[in-house]
């Protein structure tokens, strides 16, 4: 069972965050105090921190920095209800957090980001190598793609996404953390990236790219797969 440390002085977000992960099967350890938070995050394993940026004694990012200054490589999402996103996201990034959200945020968002800072951080093997759907086979760690018996090419920025959705098969993954997950924040791409990237790879894996069967799009809220 994953481990998720949140350290956040609301009482009230920090059991909404507790009751969700704890349904999704993640073990939750918690405080609302940075330097405490700090502390905890320095004796016990956890997979996940949930950081918030405004907290007493320490702020996210000083806790967030002492920790990479210690060489703890726990991977952190700092949760911030600041305004300036872009120089924030920035600043949290430079700190050595692995991602950003802004509050206020849905909690299938949050438990999205979670999954997908694990994956990243995941040793490789862990994933399945093989899959298929359709006409489609895919190998992801040789990287070569069937569609019936004809080789197709697969950028690797498309593997990563199909990857990323495959790994969500039936749930709805938003745009931003598509970008995330796939891109990073370092470059700052834009949703239309995503949206050009399933027009693509829907023309390549789709037997009507017109009326896909696999990647589908939810309005307002981004693109899920089905088997």
């Amino acid at each position: 069972m994953k481990k998720i440390l949140i350290i956040e002085d609301d009482e009230a977000l920090l059991q909404t965050l507790r009751t969700a992960l704890e349904l999704e099967n993640f073990e939750v350890m918690s405080e609302n105090d940075g330097q405490e938070g700090f502390e905890q995050a320095r004796e016990k394993k956890a997979d996940v921190i949930l950081l918030d940026w405004v907290l007493p004694t320490m702020n996210g990012l000083e806790v967030c920095q002492s920790l990479r200054d210690e060489g703890i490589k726990t991977p952190v999402i700092i949760l911030s209800g600041q305004k300036k996103e872009e120089i924030d996201r920035v600043l949290g990034l430079e700190c050595g957090a692995d991602d950003y959200l802004l509050k206020p945020f849905g909690i299938k968002e949050l438990i999205a980001r979670v999954k997908a800072v694990l994956r990243r951080t995941s040793p490789a093997g862990e994933k399945a190598a093989e899959y298929s759907f359709g006409e489609i086979k895919i190998d992801f760690k040789k990287r070569t793609t069937l569609k019936g018996e004809r080789e197709i090419h697969l950028t690797a920025k498309e593997y990563s996404l199909l990857e990323l959705l495959i790994d969500h098969e039936g749930e709805v993954v938003s745009r931003e953390t598509i970008l995330n997950a796939v891109w990073g924040y370092e470059k700052f791409p834009t949703t239309r990236t995503v949206d050009t990237f399933i027009h693509n790879l829907r023309k390549k894996i789709e037997i009507n790219p017109s009326h896909p069967r696999h990647l589908i799009t939810v309005p307002w809220s981004g693109y899920k797969f089905q088997e």
